[in-house]
C-alpha cells in the first residue's frame, strides 16, 4: 500500500470519528465556526469601513499654487516634471481666470469679486496621489514644494491621520480577538483528542504491544484535529456569507436614502483560503498539543 492510500485510509477513518457522535461533532464543528466568524467577520466590516469612508472622504489632494510670474511655457514644463512622478495618480490644472470665475459663484462674493482691479489669485494644479498614507501624503508634499515656480504646496492630511488612527486601532482589536479565540479553539481540540486517547487507551496501548510507532497511532489523532478545524473554518465562512446576505438588502435601501452605491464586499478567494487553511492549522496543533502531552503517558505495562 502506497503511503498516499495510508493517509487517504487515515484521513477517512478520522472523518468518521468526527462525526461517530453526530450531535457532539456537530456542536463542536458549530462553536469553532462561530469563534472564528468572529475575527474573520470583523475582518470583512473593517475592510468594507476602509472602502466606505475612502468613498465618503474622497481621495486626498495636494494643492500646488504657482509664483504669480509663471508663464505658459514654465505651467507645460511642470506639468511634464508632475507627470513623471509615479506618486501622482492624477493632475489637473487650474488658471487663475477659472479659479476667480468658481470664487465669484461662491454666495456673497460677487460684489467684492467685481470691484477687484486685477485677478490676485495665481494658477494651481490640484494633485490626486495614488498614496493614502499620511506619512508618506506629506513626504511627497514636502517633495512637490521644492519644484520651481511652486508657491505653496498645500495638503490637508488631518482626515488621513485620523483614518489611520481609526483603523490601526480597529485591527489591533481584530488581532486581539484572533489570538484569544484562537487559543480557545486550540483547547476545544485539545481536550476533545484528549477525551479520545483515554477512551482509546486499551487499543493504543494493544498497538504499541505489537509494534506500533507513536507516529502510527498520532496520525488519526491529527487528521482529526486537522479536519474537524477545517469544517469549523466551512462553518464560519458559511456564516459570514449568510450575514452578508442578509445585510445587502437593508444595506442597499440605506445607500439609496444617501445617494450613494456602496455595498458590503465578501471575503475574497486568498482570505477565504487562508481562513481555512488557518482554521485547519488551528485544529491540528491543538490535536498534536494534546497527543504529544497524553500519549506518552499510555506504555504497556
Amino acid at each position: 500500500m502506497s503511503a498516499l492510500s495510508q493517509h487517504a485510509g487515515v484521513a477517512r477513518v478520522a472523518l468518521r470519528r468526527v462525526f461517530a457522535s453526530p450531535v457532539a461533532g456537530f456542536l463542536n464543528i458549530l462553536v469553532i465556526g462561530i469563534a472564528l466568524s468572529l475575527p474573520a467577520g470583523m475582518y470583512v466590516l473593517l475592510q468594507n469601513a476602509q472602502g466606505l469612508v475612502a468613498q465618503l472622504s474622497g481621495p486626498p489632494q495636494i494643492s500646488l499654487f504657482l509664483t504669480l510670474d509663471a508663464n505658459a511655457d514654465n505651467i507645460a514644463q511642470l506639468r511634464r516634471q508632475l507627470a513623471r512622478n509615479n506618486a501622482i495618480g492624477k493632475i489637473e490644472f487650474v488658471s487663475r481666470a477659472d479659479a476667480l470665475e468658481k470664487l465669484g459663484q461662491s454666495n456673497g462674493l460677487a460684489d467684492v469679486i467685481a470691484g477687484l482691479e486685477s485677478n490676485p489669485l495665481p494658477d494651481a494644479f490640484v494633485i490626486t496621489p495614488k498614496i493614502t498614507a499620511a506619512r508618506s501624503l506629506e513626504t511627497l508634499r514636502d517633495e512637490l514644494q521644492k519644484l520651481p515656480y511652486i508657491e505653496l504646496a498645500q495638503l490637508d492630511s488631518a482626515w488621513a491621520y485620523k483614518l489611520e488612527a481609526i483603523l490601526e486601532f480597529a485591527r489591533i482589536m481584530v488581532l486581539i480577538l484572533t489570538v484569544l479565540l484562537s487559543l480557545a479553539l486550540i483547547a476545544i481540540t485539545f481536550n476533545t483528542i484528549r477525551l479520545q486517547i483515554m477512551t482509546q487507551r486499551d487499543e493504543i496501548m494493544v498497538a504499541k504491544l505489537i509494534g506500533a510507532t507513536n507516529t502510527f497511532i498520532r496520525r488519526p489523532f491529527l487528521y482529526f484535529g486537522a479536519i474537524q478545524g477545517l469544517l469549523g473554518g466551512i462553518t464560519a465562512w458559511l456564516i459570514i456569507a449568510l450575514s452578508l446576505y442578509l445585510l445587502k438588502q437593508p444595506l442597499a435601501t440605506l445607500s439609496q436614502l444617501y445617494a450613494s452605491n456602496f455595498a458590503l464586499q465578501p471575503l475574497t478567494f486568498s482570505d477565504s483560503f487562508s481562513l481555512m487553511l488557518f482554521s485547519m492549522y488551528l485544529g491540528w496543533l491543538g490535536a498534536w498539543l494534546s497527543v504529544a502531552r497524553h500519549l506518552s503517558r499510555i506504555e504497556p505495562q
